[in-house]
């Protein structure tokens, strides 16, 4: 079965959430009102309501790294990782962690970002040779 997965939050702005999400990730912009909007985020649908963004801590230990917890992203093929990486580092993007390869050659190897949307919501962007059977390695 083959899904499209959905998930909503909140946001302080919508043209902050235009600006971030659609000019700078390059999601494609769906439905919208004064109040939410929807992005094709690489595949997925997200819906951006305005409200107080999730809380978050760095409680999530993989390999050296204390990540924030919880968060979410989306798996790339490496080639559109590094589009991906290269793009917000020359926009000046902040990260949490800096663009780095993971458990090199381990099964499951990856390379991942992370980083906070404008408000708060963090995010982790994964590149892999093959997402579709990198996500599940052992």
């Amino acid at each position: 079965m083959t899904s499209i997965f959905h998930l909503a939050f909140n946001v302080g702005d919508l043209d902050g959430a235009r600006a971030f999400y659609g000019a700078l990730l390059g999601c494609r912009e769906g439905r919208s009102t004064d109040t939410w909007v929807d992005f094709d985020f690489f595949g997925h649908q997200i819906s951006l309501h305005l409200g107080e963004p999730f809380a978050h801590r760095p409680t999530g230990r993989v390999g050296d790294h204390m990540v924030p917890m919880p968060h979410f992203g989306a798996l790339l093929a490496m080639d559109d990782w590094r589009a991906l990486a290269d793009r917000l580092q020359g926009a000046g993007q902040a990260f949490v962690i800096e663009p780095v390869i993971r458990f090199p050659g381990e099964p499951g190897e990856q390379a991942t970002m992370f980083l906070l949307d404008p408000f708060g919501n963090p995010l982790e962007f994964k590149g892999m040779t093959d997402p579709g059977a990198g996500a599940f390695a052992t």
